[in-house]
């Protein structure tokens, strides 16, 4: 375990019915398996050691000897392994057999875990061999050794108290209230299942929904192992169907009828950290009766075989990039639409710069206009060259208000910035911050008295990586009435145009697709020979990197180690540790000296899980210092 990741693995032995030794070896050979693939935590079916199926011959003392010999030959194996392991085995206790689950590590068994709910409906026949428990935790005997055994059971890892696992059995997770909601609001992080749950047609569509909605709900990792090949047929087949799963998400997954291990790693940490800021997750937790095992299973491997997407805010797949590309213009129009509506202006104003951010908020605009009803000839699209502006970007906004049908301005302001910089005593040979920023604030001057002119509302374009960066001039591009890109970010921009641009076709995507084409740039200097010469991503970074960064360090908040750990992973062949560096320490310092800009933004649609409001989702004072973070950063 390292930076919060616990290997986990599903796995489903060869068995067969009755035959424990026969299981017991497989189960072994499993278990040397996933040591060697780094597994801290195994999780086997139920009742593997002799198998779901095997009817009354339950009722045999000669069967529940065998499993419990074969389980101790089971935890025999375990000794000198790194790893918790759970298995499924009947368990005798006060004349009553019970359907449990083994927890075993370090060579010993550590505790039993028995089933709370039996089915006992269509195919299963659970209660004519097994009895519920709903008793306290008390102990059983194994070998001399009285073990503990119940309902109430977390096994904690020593060194990682993040690191704590809960067990139920197949049925418990189909119940209205499983006991994983208590196990998680006593503490624990990752739930293991062990099932034998067959299989019918479209039943693993149903059993994975079920995995995915339970670990988002306890907001936990959910080991699911499922009984497979050796299992009677005499009724029914079973699929060996595991799955590891975090908050909702699916991290491995075996093939129904193929090999049977599922091997991820759960981010313990991340799941903390969660519970935590979701003040409301804790609110009826009861930890009461409790028993807690310590055990010892930590690696400290730092591989991992789960895949850590480069783009975090941009969904995998055309088809879902499509669905969630329509949902957010969707947002995006409607919060523009309400602020129109409610503020009754008359047209909307917007600054076009040929760039992307503007172009993304245009869009948008005629959206909302459509939905009113209103003609979009009352969008007001302003394009403001001054010293930076290239033919290209000019150019290319007048065709993108053309193509879209709304009024287009060209308001030329190098006039009034040089007569701006005489007032001031500024020497325009001078290109220092005041040279660039105010052409941003004299643009920003000629939106908002144009709004005020005609009765409308100034449309903000900035998104939220440049918020999260400070790459706004304050007062200047920083300020609108209403901004609908506030919480899109840079790597999702390109997307959304991307995507209106298909849906538009025609002279649109064209002009839309040289605008993606585009170099980022504030075009607040002077080009050289014709093209851009200011380029945003030169100066303060790829915003794949700080999109990356804000993601992981912001939404989650992880560590500047974590973080970067995770940066080399996800871009791993594209950019050098030290570039990777470079500009996570500079993501570090730009997002805590920058706050005060975000302490004063103007109102717009929260769209995705992170935001950047003062008035949602982010509080912090515009004076915290970044000393911690950017010591650990420096210092990787």
């Amino acid at each position: 375990m390292k930076y919060g990741f616990v290997r986990a693995a599903a796995a489903t032995p060869n068995i067969r019915v009755a035959d424990v030794h026969y299981n017991g070896g497989n189960i072994i050979q499993l278990i040397g398996r996933a040591e060697k693939a780094g597994a801290e935590l195994l999780v086997f079916p139920e009742l593997c050691v002799c198998g779901y199926t095997c009817g009354d011959l339950f009722g045999q003392n000669v069967l529940l000897d065998g499993c419990l010999a074969a389980l101790s030959d089971i935890a025999a194996a375990t000794k000198g392994k790194s790893m918790l392991v759970f298995v499924g085995v009947p368990v005798r206790l006060a004349g009553v057999l019970y359907n449990c689950a083994a927890a075993i590590s370090g060579g010993k068994v550590l505790a039993f875990i028995p089933k709370r709910h039996l089915p006992n409906y269509a195919e299963f026949y659970e209660k004519r061999n097994f009895q519920p428990y709903r008793g306290e935790n008390t102990r059983v005997g194994l070998n001399g050794e009285q073990i503990p055994f119940g309902n109430k059971i977390l096994f904690r890892e020593s060194n990682h108290p993040d690191f704590t696992v809960a067990a139920e059995l197949c049925e418990d997770l189909w119940v209205p209230a499983p006991p994983s909601v208590s196990h998680a609001l006593a503490g624990a992080n990752i739930i293991v299942n062990l099932s034998a749950s067959d299989e019918t047609a479209g039943k693993a569509e149903y059993r994975r929904l079920l995995v995915r909605a339970q670990s988002a709900k306890t907001v936990s990792g959910y080991v699911y192992a499922d009984a497979g090949e050796g299992e009677s047929t005499t009724d029914m087949v079973f699929a060996g169907h595991d799955m590891v799963c975090e908050n909702g998400e699916i991290l491995a997954e075996s093939e129904p009828f193929g090999e049977g291990l599922a091997v991820s790693e759960i981010d313990v940490e991340k799941l903390a950290f969660e519970r935590r800021r979701i003040n409301t997750y804790y609110e009826n937790s009861d930890a009461s009766g409790y028993e807690i095992i310590p055990f010892s299973a930590c690696k400290g491997t730092d591989t991992l075989t789960r895949k850590i997407a480069r783009l975090p805010f941009v969904p995998q797949g055309e088809d879902a990039l499509g669905r969630r590309a329509e949902l957010i213009l969707s947002m995006q129009s409607e919060g523009l639409k309400k602020r129109l509506a409610h503020t009754n202006a008359k047209c909307a104003v917007l600054g076009i710069s040929g760039g992307l951010d503007s172009a993304l908020a245009l869009l948008v605009t005629v959206r909302a206009f459509k939905a009113l009803g209103k003609d979009l000839r009352d969008i007001i699209a302003v394009t403001m060259p001054c010293f930076g502006t290239t033919d290209k970007t000019l150019n290319n906004s007048l065709r993108l208000m053309r193509e879209l049908g709304v009024t287009s301005r060209t308001v030329n302001i190098a006039d009034s910035v040089r007569g701006h910089f005489k007032d001031i005593g500024h020497d325009e040979k001078v290109k220092n911050a005041a040279y660039e920023n105010a052409q941003a604030r004299t643009r920003t001057l000629v939106l908002m008295d144009i709004a005020n002119d005609e009765n409308g509302l100034v449309v903000g374009t900035g998104d939220l990586s440049e918020l999260a960066l400070g790459w706004a001039t304050y007062n200047g591009d920083h300020m609108s009435m209403y901004g609908v890109n506030a919480s899109v970010p840079k790597t999702l921009v390109r997307y959304l145009i991307r995507y209106e641009a298909a849906r538009l076709g025609g002279e649109a995507e064209k002009v839309l697709t040289d605008i993606l084409n585009t170099e980022i740039s504030p075009e607040l200097l002077p080009p050289e020979n014709g093209k851009i010469a200011q380029k945003t991503e030169e100066l303060v970074g790829p915003y794949e990197l700080h999109d990356f960064y804000l993601y992981y360090a912001i939404r989650w908040g992880f560590s500047p180690k974590k973080v970067y750990f995770l940066a080399k992973k996800a871009f791993a062949g594209a950019y050098s540790d030290e570039t990777l560096k470079k500009w996570l320490v500079n993501f570090y310092r730009r997002f805590f000296s920058q706050q005060f800009k975000r302490s004063c933004l103007p109102d717009g649609v929260k769209i995705g899980s992170v935001a950047l409001s003062p008035r949602g989702d982010w509080r912090m004072p515009s004076d915290a210092c970044a000393a911690l973070w950017l010591a650990e950063a420096e210092a990787l």
